[in-house]
This record gives structure tokens, C-alpha cells and sequence, in this order.
């Protein structure tokens, strides 16, 4: 299976947790993060303060987070494809932190 590699090369903040994500490709996607900003990792970004810290990663050209959150290029480049199983996930993340 040829898995495409992508990476991302500029970011804007549209608006809280949306940032608008450009990739070598010429392509973008504008995201809302906030349905995902759940669990130990990504929880932590619902804090503006921290989600603002966002830089592109200079090895692996993907958005990071000074707490370790991050998400690879090509599932923000096909963001909409797989934002169900990412807000699934976010659920999980929500359950396990409750039963803690």
C-alpha cells in the first residue's frame, strides 16, 4: 500500500482551535480541533493559551504542541475523512480520564 507523505509548510489561526493548515501539495484544510481537545494528550489544548503555542515540527512537518500533542501530516491533510474516528477516540479518551 503507497501511503502519500505529506507535509505541512505554513499555519494560520482562523479562529479559537481552527487553524487553517497548508501543505507541500498545495492543498489546505481550515480545522476545528476543539472536538478532539480531549484525554491526557489533546485535553490539555483547551486552554488558548497552550493551543497558541503551535509550531510546525522541523524534522517531521507536522503541527506540535509544547505539551507533546501532535498529529500526523496525513490525517491533517484528510482531516474531514477522518474527523468521525478521531471524535470516537476523543470520546474514549473522556471515559478513561473519568474512571481515573
Amino acid at each position: 500500500m503507497n501511503h502519500p507523505i505529506y507535509r505541512v509548510v505554513f499555519f494560520e489561526v482562523r479562529a479559537p482551535y481552527t487553524l487553517r493548515v497548508c501543505f507541500d501539495d498545495e492543498t489546505d484544510q481550515v480545522i476545528d480541533f476543539q472536538p478532539i481537545l480531549e484525554g491526557e494528550v489533546f485535553g490539555p489544548l483547551r486552554d488558548e493559551a497552550l493551543f497558541s503555542q503551535v509550531r510546525i515540527d522541523p524534522e517531521f512537518h507536522t503541527l506540535v504542541w509544547p505539551n507533546g500533542a501532535d498529529v500526523d501530516p496525513a490525517t491533517l491533510h484528510d482531516w474531514p475523512e477522518h474527523l468521525p474516528e478521531l471524535q470516537r477516540m476523543a470520546k474514549r479518551w473522556t471515559l478513561a480520564e473519568t474512571k481515573n
